[in-house]
């Protein structure tokens, strides 16, 4: 059974800068891509970004691509969120994922097996 725990969330003023972690337990980490999702209050939980499992390939949601990176460290099961210039509309709960299949990137919610507990972004302008 894997295990997510995010970490990293607060309040920032628009402009500003947060980390987001996700330590992962429970799997074979390394073999797995891993994904990040936001949700907003009355909206859809949505793409954020994805990590393959290699760290060798990035992609990211539109409204995000530029400011946000994604990165992983296998060697402490954890991966990461870096937002950068963040806007009011960054608002919104961010969760960190697992495919339910090994290996393979994924971008859609129901392709990921296992979430976080989520962690509560509020970007005031």
């Amino acid at each position: 059974q894997v295990q997510l725990v995010e970490s990293g969330g607060g309040l920032v003023q628009a402009g500003g800068s947060l980390r987001l972690s996700c330590a992962a337990s429970g799997r074979t980490f390394s073999s797995y891509a891993m994904g990040w999702f936001r949700q907003a209050p009355g909206k859809e939980r949505e793409f954020v970004s994805a990590l393959s499992w290699n760290g060798g390939s990035t992609y990211y949601a539109d409204s995000v691509k530029g400011r946000f990176t994604i990165s992983r460290d296998n060697a402490k099961n954890t991966v990461y969120l870096q937002m950068n210039s963040l806007k009011p509309e960054d608002t919104a709960v961010y969760f960190c994922a697992v495919p339910s299949t090994r290996w393979r990137t994924a971008f859609y919610a129901a392709d990921y097996g296992h979430w976080g507990q989520g962690t509560q972004v509020t970007v005031s302008s």
